[in-house]
């Protein structure tokens, strides 16, 4: 696919980030770590990768504004477009060497998010979309997945860790999807389950908890895919961290029984 020039800032961005990425995560033992929190942990890796995406992306487009995990909001000439970044989704992943973890980097214009990109230097998936232009893995085209039976659907989800305040709910939800389903699979890279659920891996996604640089970029995949994306919390606004996606033919009974309604 022919993306345009912001789509392509994006995409090598990406790739060059990630190239750095695997150099570290190829010494992971060695890496110098600091705690940011209780289970969430970052690493010299993360904020070396944020600060060469945000060069980047500010030498390519100066006017935009930049919201990334690890630094300070900057606010743009430009009010109405904002890159939003995630450097490392996944770090606990990336510091115990499990190889499931991605850059992120999202397109903000007026409220919507019109692109995003995410990629896997591991495995070398890049997965992207704009809006009005499909969604893509490399050169294949993406499309969620077809099943329309739930006890035939496998989700994912994330487990909160280290006493957050979702737990309970989180537990709530696991009693009442997992009679319902083949599986709920937790692996750690919220902004990979929903590149997933757009490729048609997984066949929906919900979590709690989670920032506007974990799901920006996933955001307008998983819509591109044809995937139906909403609020967990109607009527919210989808950045806060709260959502949940599926295929269109299941939505509407996986969203019941997550919200319980």
């Amino acid at each position: 696919m022919a993306g345009s020039a912001n789509l392509n800032v994006m995409m090598k961005t990406a790739r060059k980030a990630g190239r750095g990425l695997l150099k570290d995560f190829g010494e992971v033992e060695n890496l110098q770590v600091s705690t940011k929190g209780p289970g969430d942990f970052v690493s010299r890796a993360d904020k070396a990768a944020e600060a060469m995406i945000k060069e980047e992306l500010m030498h390519a487009r100066p006017s935009y504004g930049f919201f990334g995990e690890e630094g300070k909001e900057i606010d743009g000439e430009d009010p109405t477009r904002r890159w939003i970044v995630d450097p490392l989704d996944g770090t606990t992943n990336f510091l115990h060497g499990l190889p499931h973890w991605a850059v992120s980097i999202a397109l903000e214009h007026k409220g919507q998010i019109v692109a995003g990109v995410i990629y896997d230097p591991v495995k070398d998936e890049m997965f992207y979309a704009e809006k009005g232009g499909g969604a893509w893995l490399n050169e294949s085209r993406l499309r969620v997945s077809g099943r329309h039976r739930m006890i035939e659907s496998i989700f994912a989800t994330g487990l909160p860790f280290a006493g957050r305040a979702d737990l309970p709910e989180t537990i709530q939800d696991l009693a009442r999807i997992l009679p319902a389903c083949a599986g709920v699979r937790r692996f750690g890279a919220a902004a990979l389950d929903l590149a997933y659920v757009a490729a048609g891996r997984y066949d929906g996604f919900w979590e709690r908890g989670l920032h506007a640089w974990d799901i920006a970029a996933g955001i307008v995949i998983v819509r591109e895919a044809g995937g139906i994306l909403e609020p967990l919390t109607p009527n919210d606004d989808i950045l806060d961290g709260q959502l949940i996606c599926a295929n269109e033919p299941i939505f509407e009974t996986f969203a019941k029984v997550i919200r319980n309604t």
